[in-house]
């Protein structure tokens, strides 16, 4: 019969002396365990095989097995020299439930819990969970929500299981009513009152935190007061005392803090000290305060930081300075060494990437200027980090120096991206209110698979244009950053759809592009492009384009007035010998007549003047300065753009374009930042040509230009097209053989001009029946559409803001804008509306919000605007988009 002894029996643990057992353990065996290995039961155990142990070894040992919290009973027995150990296990956690949390988020409850072991799967440890239960109301309380309690429930299931549910009455957070401050004479309450985050409760605080207590905002308000004193000298300055008093309804806070300004101190001397490495002068040359200046805190740091930065860029990237105070507080003055440990020289011994899924890692190597196994430069680390955020191909780029394990003077870098879209895909399907629909094959890729060149090719078609293109562009055609594009394509374009004056074109080119890097932040572009280009003109063309009215091709014909007709001698003809053509219509002096004879002036319009048809080499010139942090919703740096475009002198054209694009952002506080953009253009003729061709003019309006008005509405308008009716009625068949002959074919026919409107009896041709030319000489009723101008003068100003309720923004931007811009003309001409030269009095203006995102669709872009000034001739539009598809 198996006889054990149970050693943890309530009795042997009180009479150990007269119950004392003592054996050699030959064996240990473990009973019950189900989820729990055994290899945290042995860890517990103090006793191993071989041991002799006792009643009091026992006792020790169940307590170790207890305190591991896995187990709910431990017993202990003896069989033969075998110790037996009989666990009973804690239950495991099915299912853990949040209910009535608001304040603190389910994932935030979660890793509290799994912090402390209290996760599903894991053993329910009931003091761990009531202690946490107790620290989350501490937490609730800390929030200024006096009245919260959290109430932890465990519920048995089958199998040694249990679900917990966390109950959380969050309660009502408590308001600031009063800051009081006790001491201050030299800043006013106010003045205070501005460095605080917390503010008591009014009208303002209804859709913040700011007016709700929290210890960790009051002691960071304290700091950035401390902070403020420092700055302007009060080095004695010191918070003597806060007090937080919480009304009896706990729904009220006053705060009170007794300052203790003391007096301002000023600088009596400054040194160097320690090893500075680099020459004392390079040093020097960096500290911010000098002897005689009042001390500031907000100085000495700074000055640290420079030369740390100093020290990391010549390679002492561990450098430590450390600003030293001593202060006479007699005197009133102190004496500042910056002392500086340089620390060992560090090498990089490797630069790595990690997050590039689609681009390559030599798309991202040639980005940067810090070397491998070359000394470490902060500066140079950083401007890798800012090279790849700038590509435009990640939303987020960060980087991290790693020290190398068994060596202090290496470092190993790696750069961490989160890739983005950076391209529209194929089939693309998009919608813009000025085009409509755009469908197509198209692929417009800045990364093409992964390999960082910009190639872009396919079909486009919408309302107002046909698209074929190509066109690729390699930025390091060379290893030093020279590159180089390519382009193809053929396009024809209405702009009758699009709010321009009537005309269409059909063009076709070639063109070559090279860029060379200036520096760091600069580049020159050289291109040249070959292009033939037809234009043709629609039925209500304007007359700055084409002068009407003007003749209809079938009117080239001979005429015979109607009076001579009537009075030829009798059986005789009059034949006919005056051509109706345009040195008939047309005077040398731009006159036209109408068919009573009256003369009217009539202006050559552009194509009357040059033709219709161009063959044309065009050069264009551009450098380029660019320091944004990002290439996509960038919110810090600046950007500059100015391009020569001129033809070859002896071109079919003759024109010159010059333009300046600039935008620089400026932050204000972390959250919002302001923009500023200007667009600049001016165009005009050279050579043979003494104007802009009309179809390089510049627009405004719209989308990039100025929101809240349709695209390309604003600027001068084109002059109404006249009409010139000519008709073919009567005629007479000189040569009877039954036909319209043309002039010059024996004379065959002539056309009855009906000089006397009269009728007449006998008359062998009625008025009615002879009408050649204008039966109507009239401007057409059609709206005067825009013409476009020479000069172009464009402003933004844009308050970039955080979005509401949207953690993560990277790919998104919303800002208020106040945009102004419009076209001008240095030639208009007396019939032309709207027409001004450049005057800063008849800008167009808006303002409005706007909202950009990066989507996986592509971008998409809105905005609401709303006009500050127009004429009657700018059209509005206040709600604006366009979206497109990407990968």
């Amino acid at each position: 019969m198996l006889k054990r002894v149970f050693l943890s029996l309530l009795p042997l643990f009180f009479c150990t002396k007269a119950l004392a057992v003592s054996f050699t353990i030959s064996d240990i065996r473990l009973e019950g365990l189900q989820r729990v290995s055994a290899s945290p039961v042995f860890a517990a155990l103090s006793v191993q095989v071989g041991d002799t142990v006792d009643s009091q070894d026992i006792r020790d040992n169940i307590q170790s097995l207890f305190a591991t919290g896995f187990f709910a009973n431990v017993q202990m027995a003896r069989e033969g020299n075998v110790l037996i150990v009989i666990l009973q296990e804690r239950p495991a956690i099915k299912s853990i439930e949040f209910d009535g949390n608001k304040a603190i988020k389910d994932d935030q409850l979660e890793e509290v819990l799994s912090d402390n072991d209290i996760a599903v799967g894991e053993i329910l440890q009931r003091q761990k969970l009531q202690g946490i239960a107790r620290e989350l109301e501490r937490t609730y309380i800390a929030q200024a929500r006096y009245g919260a309690s959290v109430d932890a429930k465990v519920s048995e299931l089958p199998n040694n299981m249990v679900d917990i549910k966390i109950d959380v009455d969050e309660g009502k957070s408590a308001k600031i009513r009063h800051i009081n401050f006790v001491g201050n004479k030299v800043f006013s309450d106010d003045e205070l009152m501005k460095l605080f985050e917390l503010t008591t409760a009014k009208w303002t605080t209804i859709f913040s935190s700011d007016d709700q207590y929290a210890k960790e905002k009051l002691t960071g308000d304290i700091e950035r007061l401390e902070s403020f004193y420092l700055d302007q000298g009060y080095l004695d300055f010191s918070v003597v005392s806060s007090q937080v008093s919480i009304s009896p309804d706990r729904r009220s806070v006053y705060i009170t803090l007794n300052l203790s300004e003391g007096d301002i101190y000023t600088v009596s001397k400054v040194d160097v000290g320690g090893d500075p490495v680099l020459p004392e002068a390079s040093v020097r040359r960096l500290i911010l305060l000098r002897e005689g200046d009042t001390y500031s805190q907000a100085r000495l740091d700074a000055t640290s930081e420079y030369i740390t930065t100093l020290l990391g860029n010549a390679g002492y990237t561990n450098a430590k300075v450390e600003g030293l105070t001593d202060k006479d507080s007699d005197s009133k003055t102190v004496d500042l060494t910056f002392f500086v440990d340089p620390g060992k020289r560090v090498y990089v011994r490797r630069i790595e990437f990690s997050g590039n899924t689609k681009t390559s890692d030599e798309v991202l190597r040639r980005e940067m200027r810090q070397m491998e196994s070359s000394s470490a430069s902060n500066a140079r680390i950083e401007q890798g980090k800012v090279r790849l955020e700038r590509l435009g191909y990640f939303k987020q780029v960060n980087v991290n120096t790693n020290d190398v394990p068994g060596s202090d003077d290496l470092l190993d870098v790696e750069y961490i991206v989160e890739e983005q879209p950076s391209g529209s895909i194929s089939a693309s399907v998009g919608y813009a209110q000025y085009s409509g629909l755009n469908l197509g094959v198209n692929v417009s890729q800045k990364n093409w698979m992964g390999t960082g060149k910009e190639v872009s090719f396919g079909v486009n078609r919408n309302s107002y244009q046909t698209a074929y293109n190509l066109s690729y562009r390699d930025p390091y055609f060379t290893p030093d950053g020279v590159s180089r594009g390519f382009n193809a394509y053929y396009r024809t374009r209405d702009t009758e759809s699009f709010a321009v004056a009537n005309y269409s074109t059909d063009t076709f080119g070639l063109g070559v592009r090279f860029g060379y890097p200036v520096s760091e932040v600069s580049r020159l572009d050289f291109g040249l492009n070959f292009e033939h280009q037809t234009i043709t003109t629609g039925e209500y063309t304007p007359q700055e384009i084409r002068r009407s009215p003007y003749l209809k091709d079938f009117a080239q014909l001979v005429y015979v007035n109607r009076s001579d007709w009537l009075n030829r001698p009798s059986g005789e003809y009059q034949l006919p010998t005056s051509p109706i053509d345009e040195s008939m219509l047309f005077m040398d002096d731009g006159a036209y007549v109408d068919r009573f004879g009256n003369v009217f002036s009539g202006e050559e319009g552009f194509i009357d003047k040059y033709g219709h048809v161009f063959n044309y080499a065009k050069f264009d010139l551009g450098w380029n300065r660019f320091t944004l942090n990002r290439g996509i919703l960038a919110t810090r740096g600046s950007s500059q753009s100015l391009r020569l475009e001129a033809t070859a002198p002896g071109s079919e054209l003759e024109f010159y374009k010059i333009y300046y694009d600039a935008q620089a952002f400026k932050p204000i506080t972390r959250d919002f930042v302001l923009r500023f953009k200007t667009s600049l253009g001016y165009g005009n003729g050279f050579g043979s040509m003494d104007e802009l061709p009309f179809f390089e003019n510049f627009y405004a309006g719209g989308f990039g230009s100025v929101r809240g008005f349709e695209k390309n509405a604003l600027g001068p308008r084109g002059t109404f097209s006249a009409e010139y009716n000519v008709t073919e009625a009567g005629w007479q068949d000189l040569n009877g053989n039954g036909s319209i002959d043309r002039p010059g074919e024996s004379l065959g026919q002539a056309y009855i001009l009906c000089d006397d409107p009269t009728p007449a009896a006998d008359a062998p041709f009625g008025c009615r029946y002879d009408k050649l030319m204008l039966q109507s000489e009239n401007a057409n009723a059609t709206r005067n559409n825009t013409i476009g101008g020479n000069v172009l003068l464009e402003f933004s100003t844009e308050l970039i803001m955080p979005i509401p309720f949207i953690e993560d923004s990277r790919s998104m931007q919303l800002a208020a804008f106040v945009d102004a811009g419009n076209t001008f003309s240095t030639y208009c001409r007396d019939t032309q509306a709207n027409c001004f030269k450049p005057d800063i009095n008849h800008l167009a203006s808006s303002y409005g919000l706007g909202f950009t995102w990066i989507s996986g669709m592509g971008p998409m872009t809105f905005s609401y605007a709303l006009p500050l000034n127009q004429t009657e001739f700018d059209d509005t539009e206040k709600f604006q988009f366009t979206f497109g598809a990407g990968f």
